[in-house]
């Protein structure tokens, strides 16, 4: 059943010269148009990613931040250059972006990504409140390559990709109990973001 709320696409009726009636989707034409914008954004990506390995920076993974489809920052990995794993693409773009924009919330944005973000970027993309992901390659196509650094399955315990081994542990008594008073403590010292 449709839902009652949804409005179908608008219809476009087109009367030619010769008598002729056309009516068509306004709708598949705005679905183009979002699919040459996506195309035209997540190459730009894809070529970051190429970048990326070219100058021995870190690996294949390119992203882009776009506000009124114009681009903020494009960004490639930067794990070897810095000598950091965290400098993934995604959460490079994003350090940029926000400090380009001097803002820590980019709800006005958007960002495409060469490759499907592991759990790490895709945190970074929610706290800072971006508004669209778009994504080309899935993550089995870097696991594929020999990338293992996809801590979903580390959290769930079936780290089938993991080469490295970690133990998760919540801590118990006085740890936990000092650990959790900060958030009380500190509550009205900072503003919310």
């Amino acid at each position: 059943m449709a839902d009652a709320n949804v409005n179908p696409p608008p219809l476009v009726v087109v009367e030619a010269n010769d008598g002729t009636i056309s009516v068509a989707s306004a709708f598949a034409a705005h679905q183009q148009v979002v699919q040459d914008r996506d195309h035209k954004f997540l190459t730009e990506a894809v070529g970051e990613a190429y970048k990326g390995v070219e100058c021995g920076d870190g690996g294949p993974f390119g992203a882009v931040v776009v506000r009124n489809d114009e681009i903020v920052v494009s960004c490639h990995n930067m794990v070897l250059k810095n000598t950091d794993p965290t400098a993934h693409a995604e959460v490079t773009a994003i350090r940029e972006a926000c400090k380009k924009l001097n803002q820590i919330e980019l709800a006005d944005c958007e960002i495409y990504a060469s490759c499907e973000p592991c759990p790490m970027c895709f945190g970074a993309i929610h706290l800072s409140r971006l508004k669209r992901l778009v994504y080309g390659a899935k993550a089995e196509a870097a696991i594929a390559i020999g990338f293992d650094d996809f801590i979903a399955d580390a959290l769930r315990g079936t780290a089938y990709y993991q080469k490295a081994h970690l133990e998760i542990k919540k801590a118990d008594g006085n740890g936990a109990v000092i650990a959790e008073q900060v958030f009380e403590k500190t509550k009205a010292k900072f503003p919310m973001y």
